[in-house]
């Protein structure tokens, strides 16, 4: 084991001493000056750490930014694929040479002291500190090894750390690779193996541990470094200066929430991730000013993407909660007046009902994107009745990209009943089962393609190939109709079609049904294998603990306007339903466990 412990995060150091920063005594604003008067480029293992230093030039939005070049690669992808059209995108303004990082660097200039980061433990980072720390903790990681285009894995929960941690890589022109902290050990020694990082970076416990185990199950030659409460980092294993790097222009990469199988690694560059970010901005007016509230995963796509990447590209307050308890998020909310957040489905209904003065469980918050999971429009009407003054909306979306959601001036009754409008750019069409592209209102497969569409898959090209038209459309595998207002509304999936009798039967209008019904809390509607149909309907649900009779749920569908067909035959109910990291439920394992049946 390495014992060399490393803490760039308290208020105990030497000035100068190698691996720590220079100020960590010192006020937040004498670390930001000590940070950014840096006059020489500091270079550890061969890595060039980004700094403040630099003329600076005013932008074209009026502001200052620093004319360092970042060491992120603005290349196209490691190979031409059909679902980007580069100049066009370029012209439209959706890609720019402009990143997280270049916007941030403008930030810490700005607004030194303003606030960067808090979690849920109170720890906090202003920007400067943030600035500091992370170009400490990228000197150590270059220490063991990483370089630019090194893959780092980011395995540690909602805290400060994550932030630091992701700022840090940007830095040093490293690919982040973010993934949930529940990942199970296989799941996880099977992601180090795909994407052979540099470091694995973990908080300590538990979850160490298990980083800890994957990367010697997968004979990674990774180094395996650790946070503790306190914010000391320790390297538990040094690896060898090895790994693979990443291919040139992917910027970033994540790991889709699979309900069916191994997770896809799905590579990211600055540009397709910017695209989103910079249309959310616009979308909701998004500035320095308006703090995210981000409850869902930092390691998690929506986490990642819309909580820690869109605070670096708008320089606002990130407010982070670890371990979910919607009374602690209705205070958060209202103490930092939280303007924006993006959550799974179950976090809207436990906010609609925590037990909260009424018109305070959402403070000011002006924006509530929710997804992950189906929406009941119920649901969407409840939270508009309780924070009248809150856009809530549906956000669609995959770790591949795209996204629609509703605006602010979008009309009610398109609130509850639609996905929303693409982001500027995102293409979608509508394919039959025969092919052909759907008329307005009709159903079939949705597609996509646009410039916040990923690159790809690591180290899966035919599998990603395989879900592309011949135009460049990234088939998505959701049922959906696009009206001839624009407007997205998501019928299903395609996986998710019981087959019954010979007729395909999406559960989604059952299982919106019966989230209506006052004592249901969560609900999924399954195929029961049966021998003579093929498969029944079996509708499992939690309850706020009342006890609900196939017959009580039969009559609530029909009285909400079912057809007969669409009935459950069995109900089963459940205390809690086993759900991915974004929150979307595993119906897989519902299905093994209760009937028995295969996927």
């Amino acid at each position: 084991m390495c014992s060399r412990v490393f803490n760039p995060f308290g208020v105990v150091g030497t000035a100068g001493t190698r691996g720590s920063s220079p100020c960590v005594a010192a006020s937040s604003r004498t670390c930001y000056l000590a940070a950014a008067t840096v006059t020489s480029t500091l270079r550890k293992s061969d890595v060039t750490l980004l700094t403040l230093s630099g003329p600076l030039r005013d932008d074209a939005e009026g502001g200052r930014e620093s004319d360092v070049m970042t060491s992120t690669s603005t290349a196209l992808p490691w190979r031409r694929t059909p679902q980007h059209d580069p100049q066009r995108y370029v012209a439209a303004g959706w890609w720019s040479e402009r990143t997280a990082l270049t916007r941030y660097e403008t930030t810490v200039r700005r607004n030194p002291d303003g606030l960067a980061v808090l979690d849920d433990r109170g720890s906090r980072r202003t920007h400067a500190r943030l600035w500091a720390d992370s170009g400490a903790l990228a000197d150590e990681l270059g220490r063991y090894g990483v370089a630019a285009r090194s893959v780092v894995l980011m395995h540690l929960p909602n805290v400060v750390e994550w932030q630091v941690l992701l700022l840090a890589c940007l830095r040093l022109g490293a690919v982040p690779a973010s993934l949930p902290v529940k990942t199970d050990l296989d799941t996880l020694t099977y992601i180090v193996g795909s994407v052979e990082p540099a470091a694995v970076v973990s908080q300590s416990g538990a979850l160490a541990e298990l980083a800890s185990t994957a990367v010697a199950e997968s004979a990674s030659s990774a180094a395996v470094l650790v946070v503790d409460a306190a914010g000391e980092w320790q390297c538990l294993a040094p690896g060898r200066p090895a790994g693979r790097p990443a291919p040139a222009g992917v910027d970033h990469v994540m790991f889709t929430s699979s309900t069916t199988g191994r997770p896809k690694c799905v590579a990211h560059s600055e540009q397709t991730l910017g695209a989103v970010n910079a249309a959310f901005a616009e979308r909701f007016s998004l500035g320095a000013e308006d703090a995210l509230f981000m409850p869902s995963p930092l390691g998690h796509s929506v986490g990642a993407w819309h909580g820690g990447r869109l605070a670096l590209w708008t320089g606002a307050p990130l407010i982070v909660q670890d371990k979910w308890d919607p009374q602690l998020a209705a205070r958060l909310l209202g103490e930092h007046r939280c303007a924006f957040t993006a959550a799974a489905t179950p976090f809207l209904t436990d906010l609609v009902h925590a037990d909260a003065p009424a018109g305070t469980r959402f403070g000011a918050l002006r924006t509530f994107l929710c997804g992950g999971a189906p929406v009941p429009p119920t649901l969407v009407t409840a939270a508009e009745a309780e924070s009248p003054g809150t856009l809530f909306s549906v956000l669609w979306g995959m770790t591949e990209g795209g996204v629609t959601t509703c605006r602010p001036d979008s009309p009610a009754e398109l609130r509850t009943s639609t996905a929303g409008l693409p982001l500027p750019g995102l293409e979608l069409r509508i394919v039959t089962a025969s092919g052909r592209t759907a008329q307005p209102g009709e159903e079939g497969e949705l597609a996509m393609r646009g410039p916040g569409v990923c690159l790809g898959y690591v180290g899966q090209d035919d599998l990603f190939d395989d879900l592309l038209t011949d135009d460049g459309y990234f088939r998505t595998g959701d049922l959906a109709t696009v009206g001839e207002d624009g407007y997205l509304r998501v019928t299903g999936r395609l996986k998710d079609l019981i087959i019954r009798g010979g007729v395909n039967i999406s559960p989604l209008p059952i299982e919106d049904a019966l989230a209506a019904h006052p004592h249901v809390r969560s609900v999924a509607v399954i195929g029961v294998p049966d021998d003579r149909l093929g498969e029944r309907l079996g509708a499992v649900v939690s309850t706020d603990g009342a006890t609900l009779s196939l017959d009580d749920v039969c009559r609530w569908v029909d009285e909400y306007g079912l057809s007969r067909r669409q009935w459950p035959e069995q109900l089963f109910t459940v205390d809690e339903m086993p759900r991915t990291a974004a929150g979307k439920i595993k119906k897989l394992d519902l299905k093994k466990t209760l009937t028995g049946g295969a996927a």
